[in-house]
C-alpha cells in the first residue's frame, strides 16, 4: 500500500513537472523542469528495484542530456521569453493531451495481462554486452547525434557573433 502511494506521488510530480515544461515561457526554465521529470523517472526505477537503470538514467539523461540542452539554449540565446508562446492558445495543448491520454488508457485496457515469470533479472555484464556488442550501431549513432548537436550549437553561436577580424579591420 505504501509503495502504491509513493508511486502515485512520484508519478504526480512527473506529470506536474511535464506540464510545467510545456508551459514554460523561458527555455532555461523548461529545460530545468525537464531535469525534474528525468530525475523523478530515476526515482521510479529505484522503486521498481532497478538500481542500474536508475543510475544510467541519472548519468545519461539528467547528467549528459541536460548539460547539452542547457549549453545549447545558452549558446543560441534562446533563454528569452518567446513572443509566440505568449500568444499560444493553451486549450489546444490540453485537447491534444486528453486525446493522447485517452489513447493510452484504451491501449492499457485492451492489453492482456502478462504472464508471471520468475526469470532472473539481467546482470550488468549482460546489459553491457547488449549495448556494446549486440546494439553497437545504435550506441554509436547516438554518439554521433550528440556530437552533431554540439557542433550545431557552436555553429549557431558563431553565426550570431561577428568575427574578430571584421571588428579589427574597421
Amino acid at each position: 500500500m505504501i509503495e502504491q502511494v509513493g508511486f502515485g506521488l512520484v508519478a504526480g510530480c512527473i506529470v506536474l513537472a511535464a506540464l510545467l515544461v510545456a508551459r514554460a515561457k523561458n527555455a532555461i526554465h523548461g529545460v530545468l523542469w525537464l531535469g525534474v521529470v528525468l530525475g523523478a523517472t530515476a526515482v521510479l526505477y529505484v522503486m521498481l528495484r532497478a538500481p542500474f537503470l536508475a543510475g544510467i538514467q541519472l548519468l545519461l539523461y539528467v547528467g549528459g542530456v541536460m548539460t547539452l540542452m542547457i549549453l545549447g539554449v545558452m549558446l543560441t540565446r534562446h533563454d528569452q521569453i518567446e513572443p509566440s508562446l505568449e500568444r499560444a492558445r493553451p486549450w489546444r495543448a490540453g485537447v491534444l493531451a486528453l486525446l493522447l491520454l485517452g489513447m493510452l488508457v484504451s491501449a492499457i485496457e485492451k492489453t492482456p495481462e502478462l504472464p508471471a515469470q520468475n526469470a532472473a533479472p539481467a546482470t550488468v555484464k549482460e546489459i553491457g554486452h547488449s549495448l556494446l556488442v549486440d546494439n553497437a550501431l545504435a550506441f554509436e549513432a547516438l554518439s554521433l547525434l550528440l556530437l552533431a548537436t554540439m557542433i550545431g550549437a557552436i555553429v549557431l553561436l558563431r553565426r550570431d557573433r561577428p568575427s574578430r577580424l571584421t571588428e579589427e579591420s574597421t
